[in-house]
């Protein structure tokens, strides 16, 4: 079960703000831009970026000058909410499924190609900012039958190199993971790991964090050693060393009260505990959320919440301290098009609360993306489908 992102949405051109009136919802939730699958892009299919400005930065899967979808900014002014397309994708771009990683005045992002006979199915771009235009740079095609399809977000390290994961393909069919270094004015790929779809997990849909002595960590979605075939899925680590990385499964799940098919990406907080979600299975059938601590040189499996429904949080979470935690489901909610979540800790108990049930309708449905946290306190996410002009929808949920 992962989320589908071929629903169509858009934005309006840069220095319009959104023309439709802003219906009112409970708990503070309001859409503040409509897409219109024009010029300006539609389908925002993951989770929005926020840059240093406080603008809100993301992908728009379909729309746009070509019809392949566009890189947007969101900014708030005296007078609304502004969108201004920055980049246009084009056929040999692919088109955006994913969110963008900011790093200085570059924006990097990994786009698709329709699957054809194990070939070519993807890109990885860096797309930099020059004289107030924006130029993209071909950083590495994917070739199913090779290292994979991409998926998820790239995450950059100190020397500006890449590190990212396909979800198919790759020498043993479950993807793989890569690193793209700078060489020479151009970039190198080499393949860190191939999944092999039996105890270390296969398929991983969201991509992977660092932790401050740089070992990556991520999530695969497909089979583990827990006994329920290909579908329970694995938490990993991937540590450098002078040889080169070692891989290691550091939580399987069962597909039990623990959850199965972690789909969603994972979050540190300051304390190096690791949080994540499962989008299946489960105590009330809509996954779980949960909390892995360092323990003894291992980690210990900690159950914060379960989900109702029949699909849980498929993006990395918010954690915005150790005993507030926010996400989105993406099939979820009393109409079955998702919802946004908050979860609180408080005397040792969990205690999960349902922030914002989505319809299809003007609040907009299917949230790709997770909840972005700004320096205020509000969160902002999307849809990608919905609203005025059932393109999908930017979301609001102010503190």
């Amino acid at each position: 079960m992962r989320p589908v992102t071929s629903i169509v949405g858009a934005v309006i051109i840069g220095g319009l703000a959104a023309g439709s009136a802003v219906p009112a919802f409970a708990h503070g939730f309001q859409v503040i831009y409509n897409f219109t699958n024009g010029a300006d892009g539609g389908v925002p299919p993951y989770t929005l970026a926020l840059d240093k400005k406080g603008r809100l930065l993301g992908t728009a899967n379909q729309g746009g000058t070509e019809g392949a979808g566009i890189i947007f900014r969101m900014a708030e002014k005296k007078t609304g909410w502004f969108v201004t397309p920055l980049y246009n994708f084009n056929g040999n771009d692919g088109q955006p499924g994913w969110g963008l990683t900011l790093n200085k005045s570059s924006m990097y992002t990994v786009a698709s190609y329709a699957e054809v006979m194990g070939g070519p199915c993807g890109s990885a771009l860096q797309i930099n900012q020059s004289q107030k235009q924006w130029q993209s740079v071909l950083m590495h095609t994917f070739v199913q039958k090779d290292d994979g399809c991409p998926t998820g977000n790239m995450v950059l390290d100190k020397a500006g190199n890449a590190y990212g994961v396909t979800q198919d393909g790759g020498a043993d069919g479950w993807g793989s993971i890569y690193e793209l270094s700078p060489s020479g004015g151009g970039w190198t790929e080499t393949i860190l790991y191939t999944f092999q779809g039996g105890s270390d997990g296969g398929a991983p849909y969201s991509g992977m964090i660092f932790d401050k002595a740089g070992n990556l960590y991520g999530t695969a979605t497909a089979r583990g050693a827990g006994g329920c075939g290909q579908g329970c899925g694995t938490v990993y680590e991937l540590s450098p060393s002078q040889s080169g990385w070692t891989y290691k499964v550091i939580y399987t799940f069962t597909g039990g009260n623990d959850g199965g098919q972690p789909t969603a990406g994972l979050v540190f907080d300051k304390s190096g505990n690791l949080y994540g979600a499962a989008e299946s299975f489960g105590a009330n059938g809509g996954g779980s959320i949960f909390e892995l601590s360092p323990s003894q040189g291992g980690w210990t499996f900690n159950l914060l919440a379960s989900p109702s429904g029949t699909g849980g949080p498929v993006v990395a979470l918010t954690v915005v301290s150790p005993t507030e935690i926010y996400g989105t489901n993406f099939f979820d909610g009393a109409d079955s098009y998702g919802s946004v979540f908050r979860v609180t800790e408080s005397g040792g108990k969990w205690t999960y609360k349902d922030l914002h049930d989505f319809t299809s309708g003007a609040d907009g449905g299917y949230p790709g993306g997770g909840a972005t946290l700004d320096a205020k306190g509000n969160l902002y996410g999307t849809t990608v489908l919905g609203g005025a002009d059932k393109f999908g929808v930017i979301w609001e949920i102010g503190k």
